[in-house]
């Protein structure tokens, strides 16, 4: 990704989207293609007017990686992040019910993309409460209950393109 935002998600057989993560500059996808997938069953969606990625066919790339052992080493534990983030959600999706899904987004999401401001953690975002239900597996009646119920405790402060965390230890 150069420039905007991608959406990477698949459909459920009812028509559900299911979002498996929003991309922003710097980061790849389709990088499985060079570990073997033929087939993808995702989509990727831009969701920026000024979205710029940079494509490079899978044989180039697996030449790059075979050349240059510590991008391949890179390149590895990228997959191995990956892979260590889906089963997280995974996880969170059996042993956990809609709302500490909701509340393990919003703290996360804070530790990998926000700052610490002050005491506090912020994040900018642009994602829609549909976007965050989608993430989360939960509806967006839901992500908006959450959040209202969160604000009104003092835990967070929120408005359509950022969240401020007051207090981390009440998202656990």
């Amino acid at each position: 990704m150069k420039e905007g935002r991608v959406k990477i998600g698949s459909y459920s057989e009812d028509g559900k989207e299911v979002i498996k993560a929003i991309l922003e500059p710097g980061e790849i996808f389709g990088e499985l293609a060079v570990a073997g997938q033929e087939n993808r069953s995702d989509f990727a969606e831009a969701l920026d007017a000024n979205t710029r990625c940079c494509a490079i066919q899978k044989e180039e790339m697996a030449s790059i990686l075979n050349s240059i052992p510590h991008l391949n080493l890179k390149f590895t534990q990228l997959i191995g992040l990956r892979l260590q983030k889906m089963e997280r959600r995974f996880e969170s999706l059996i042993f956990k019910d809609a709302r500490q899904r909701v509340l393990d987004f919003i703290r996360t999401t804070a530790l990998e993309k926000g700052r610490k401001v002050g005491f506090d953690h912020a994040f900018k975002h642009k994602l829609t409460h549909q976007d965050i239900a989608n993430l989360t597996a939960t509806s967006r009646q839901t992500v908006t209950i959450v959040l209202n119920e969160l604000r009104e405790q003092g835990i967070i402060k929120f408005d359509r393109r950022s969240i401020l965390i007051h207090d981390m230890e009440a998202l656990k």
